[in-house]
């Protein structure tokens, strides 16, 4: 079986894909987009790319019959790599959508910004403090690394111990959540040049088999 067909990126008809997948392409693992459940089957990883609303992205994956899949692929610990609107989802609900279940794997909830004289949303390079620097996939990114942010909300876990980058923007928020083979960042890294890039790189050494 070729590496490419072992990656899968989430296409729910929106979500930054085609920066991802050019990512993924220059880091020679060429993905497949993942439009139903069967696709999933023969996977090594899963890609959830960013930007969207949460409760049309809610929609679409459960008309794609997605929602169950990717609670239990998420629950059986393979590698999952959640990007914004993909880290955002694996929460149990949003400000920015009432009354819309997110896949609820993690307990606690989506806020906006507070009111302030900063701009909302949170746009450009930020820098992230990272919980533990020698933990993969942060190594070798020193402790502070800065990634690129496009977002009005963002997850706070009820579980700290999920946090795995803090980045402040007029408050403290967490950039980034680790848990077993799962990633999940609110922070864009197929945007963010060379730091992102080898941040997807050693993700992907990490869970597949295929050579990079």
């Amino acid at each position: 079986m070729p590496p490419e067909s072992q990656i899968g990126v989430i296409d729910y008809g929106g979500g930054n894909i085609r920066s991802l997948i050019k990512a993924l392409e220059t880091l020679g693992a060429l993905p497949r987009l993942v439009t139903a459940p069967e696709q999933m089957d023969d996977l090594e990883i899963i890609f959830f790319p960013g930007q969207g609303a949460f409760g049309d992205c809610m929609a679409k994956l459960d008309s794609l019959g997605l929602v169950e899949p990717l609670v239990n692929w998420i629950k059986a610990d393979k590698p999952f790599f959640g990007i914004c609107i993909g880290y955002q989802l694996l929460f149990e609900g949003s400000e920015e959508s009432p009354g819309v279940k997110g896949l609820s794997v993690f307990q606690g909830q989506v806020t906006r910004f507070p009111r302030s004289e900063l701009k909302v949303p949170h746009m450009g390079w930020n820098s992230v403090t990272l919980s533990d620097a020698s933990r993969a996939p942060w190594t070798d990114l020193g402790e502070t690394p800065y990634f690129y942010y496009v977002h009005s909300y963002f997850p706070t876990p009820l579980d700290s111990s999920l946090i795995a980058a803090e980045t402040e923007y007029g408050v403290t928020f967490p950039g980034a959540i680790q848990r077993g083979r799962l990633i999940a960042t609110q922070f864009h890294p197929e945007k963010s040049q060379k730091a992102g890039m080898k941040f997807i790189r050693n993700f992907l050494r990490k869970h597949t088999s295929a050579t990079l």
